[in-house]
């Protein structure tokens, strides 16, 4: 406690603190914000990660800082005066390196061709679609995983009842949208997003109630693997909801890079691992093509087994 007091003890720092509160940024939106260099605000931000005051992730060539979820780090940046003008004015700050980050971002889509509302696109009704996915869920998720979270429109949708949430995507650009979606919602600071591979998640076994896969899997060359990657970061019991097109017959849509053109029921069920996930029936959302919601729920560790014991442990 003394050493995070001691690495808070500094305007400059305690003004990282507030701005790390509300938003993810990096060395070079924080020195922009602040005004200072970015050997010096490297310098400061170095000393308040060795405290545990904040969290560093890095995504390709950037580093980006979140406040730590220590109760000390959250109690300093509430008790930031919210009045105080500096601070006021490093927030309005911070806005604006978002919006021209988002803004840069949908630049990069449109050069590229590239469909970010890919719901919108192929004519699905996106608010049906939502209501479904939140029928499909428990009233309470503890710890949500979000695979393809794209510009993470569904842990807007799910907040009200996730404990924690964490949105992955390949994709720098629409991480970039997302972050600044969620920066600017109140209420969505128990939502993180971060650059991950669907085929290799960096993440513990088990962690996860709840695993989320919207519009992602027809992307996918190897679409077994991913489910199973997904199954792995599951906590017995946990549930596993896949929403994807149904099979169809648009071959155009290849073109638009779906290595799949769908999914049935039994091909689903074929690809998640043998004896060790329960799908139940899916829900249907009509439209231009007909969408699916597949709940696939990790069967619970039996009793005295080994995988129980380690679970357990």
């Amino acid at each position: 406690m003394l050493t995070q007091l001691r690495a808070a003890a500094d305007p400059t720092r305690l003004r990282i603190l507030a701005l790390a509160a509300a938003c993810d940024l990096c060395v070079a939106d924080f020195a922009e914000v602040l005004r200072q260099s970015q050997p010096r605000v490297s310098r400061h931000l170095g000393v308040m990660v060795e405290a545990g005051l904040l969290e560093r992730r890095r995504e390709s060539k950037n580093v980006f800082f979140r406040l730590a979820p220590t109760g000390l780090a959250q109690e300093l940046a509430t008790r930031a005066a919210t009045s105080d003008e500096a601070l006021a004015a490093d927030r309005r700050a911070a806005q604006r390196v978002m919006a021209e980050r988002a803004r840069q971002a949908t630049e990069l889509f449109r050069m590229q061709g590239a469909n970010w509302d890919e719901m919108g696109a192929l004519g699905l009704p996106h608010d049906e679609i939502e209501r479904a996915v939140l029928e499909r869920l428990p009233e309470r998720v503890q710890r949500l995983l979000d695979i393809g979270t794209g510009t993470g429109r569904m842990l807007q949708v799910i907040a009200p009842r996730a404990g924690s949430m964490l949105g992955i995507d390949a994709s720098r650009a629409m991480l970039a949208l997302a972050r600044t979606r969620l920066a600017e919602q109140p209420g969505l600071r128990h939502a993180a997003v971060r650059q991950g591979d669907m085929y290799r998640l960096e993440l513990p076994d088990g962690h996860f109630d709840t695993v989320l896969m919207q519009m992602v899997l027809h992307y996918a060359t190897e679409p077994a693997q991913a489910l199973a990657e997904a199954m792995r970061v599951l906590s017995p019991g946990g549930r596993l909801i896949v929403v994807d097109l149904a099979r169809h017959e648009d071959k155009t849509l290849a073109a638009e890079g779906h290595h799949w053109l769908g999914f049935d029921d039994a091909g689903l069920e074929r690809m998640l691992p043998a004896g060790e996930m329960e799908l139940e029936k899916p829900s249907v959302v009509r439209g231009k093509l007909e969408t699916r919601i597949w709940v696939a729920r990790r069967k619970p560790v039996a009793a005295g087994s080994e995988a129980a014991r380690t679970v357990d442990a």
